[in-house]
């Protein structure tokens, strides 16, 4: 939970941060750019997949991954310089923000691995360090595929928004009316886990790649 409340914050405080950057400092004046959690907690993405996550696994059973999303961070389009640009650049940057971190994990734990500091052989998951790192580069690496997947409210959405053409925009309205239960059901059949254990395998293989 430490390590998705921080993937959590840096990824909205990202957002805010980028929009700031476009001239837009609704989110500033907020607050909002800040990786205190308080700020960015949401009672469905934040609080309650997580719980149903905990709660379902300790159970022994289901397909819902620990993965959530915090509370939208609120901006003004109407105040963004170079609006199609800055759409993407601010969609985008909670992804960026996510890929940072995993990829700062990574290295750590790729430098820990390959000089035996942590022993490859006798990985143990109840090491405070090695467990840190895994949580932090499958959490961030997790959340930024998420978030990529284009069905509202998640980031690849608004991306792809800025590429459709008008005509589509009254379908991407309809998807953004449900996009809380169309995520609660693809999480719930195991979609997302589909779409991210392929990524997680090609992390896991680029980490121990010549470390053995």
């Amino acid at each position: 939970m430490v390590v998705l409340l921080l993937a959590i914050s840096a990824h909205e405080a990202a957002h805010a941060w980028m929009s700031d950057r476009f001239g837009d400092d609704t989110a500033r004046l907020l607050g909002r750019i800040t990786l205190n959690p308080v700020a960015h907690t949401d009672p469905v993405g934040t609080l309650l997949i997580p719980i149903v996550s905990f709660v379902v696994g300790a159970m022994g059973g289901g397909t819902i991954p620990l993965i959530g999303w915090g509370k939208p961070t609120p901006v003004n389009p109407l105040r963004w310089r170079q609006k199609d640009l800055a759409n993407v650049m601010v969609s985008a940057a909670g992804i960026m923000a996510n890929l940072l971190i995993a990829a700062f994990a990574f290295a750590i734990f790729k430098v820990l691995l390959m000089t035996r500091v942590v022993n490859p052989d006798q990985l143990s998951m109840q090491e405070p360090v090695p467990l840190f790192l895994t949580y932090l580069l499958t959490m961030n690496v997790s959340l930024a595929v998420f978030n990529l997947l284009p069905f509202p409210p998640l980031d690849g959405s608004k991306i792809l928004e800025t590429f459709l053409p008008a005509s589509m925009q009254p379908i991407l309205e309809i998807l953004e009316r449900f996009g809380y239960l169309i995520l609660m059901v693809l999480i719930y059949v195991g979609f997302f886990n589909a779409v991210i254990e392929p990524v997680m395998g090609l992390v896991s293989y680029l980490l121990f790649l010549g470390v053995w």
